[in-house]
């Protein structure tokens, strides 16, 4: 990892982006956590994937209870499209470049996106209701924001 790009990424994590959102806490203290061997692989230090896996087990459920309506394909695409947002942050960590890692961050994004379409479809559908609806895509805007900023730091 090259110096300038290491700053751009620890940015977000969950260390460094305590500093960015008004914590005390720098690049520094994300450096010493992994050498002292806290996470396995850096995606897991990023705040932005934390979040991501989060969201993750109640997207999950949903589609369980959409398989349970007999709804497939719905559940299925829901699980995938649910699943793509944390694979491509963690993809995207693993690259040699700021410019690779934030296209995978896009397309973590338009994941996101995916997800919510499939909720709004459904809730029009009267398949989830509508206060789910609400919290479920006031959690992906929120989501969606972060990987925007953070794609955009990398891109500078």
């Amino acid at each position: 990892m090259n110096s300038e790009g290491s700053g751009e990424r620890g940015a977000l994590s969950s260390d460094a982006g305590k500093r960015e959102l008004g914590g005390e806490q720098g690049a520094g203290s994300e450096m010493s956590s992994r050498q002292q061997g806290s996470k396995q692989f850096r995606f897991q230090d990023l705040t932005v994937w934390q979040r991501a896996a989060e969201l993750s087990p109640g997207l999950f459920a949903l589609a369980d209870d959409l398989e349970r309506k007999r709804l497939y394909r719905f559940a299925e695409q829901l699980r995938a499209a649910t699943l793509s947002i944390t694979n491509n942050i963690a993809e995207g960590s693993g690259s040699t470049s700021d410019v690779d890692f934030a296209h995978f961050l896009n397309v973590s994004r338009r994941s996101v996106f995916e997800v919510a379409n499939m909720l709004v479809i459904l809730s029009r559908s009267e398949c989830i209701d509508r206060e789910l609806l609400s919290a479920k895509l006031s959690d992906l805007e929120d989501l969606s924001r972060m990987l925007f900023a953070f794609q955009r730091r990398l891109r500078s």
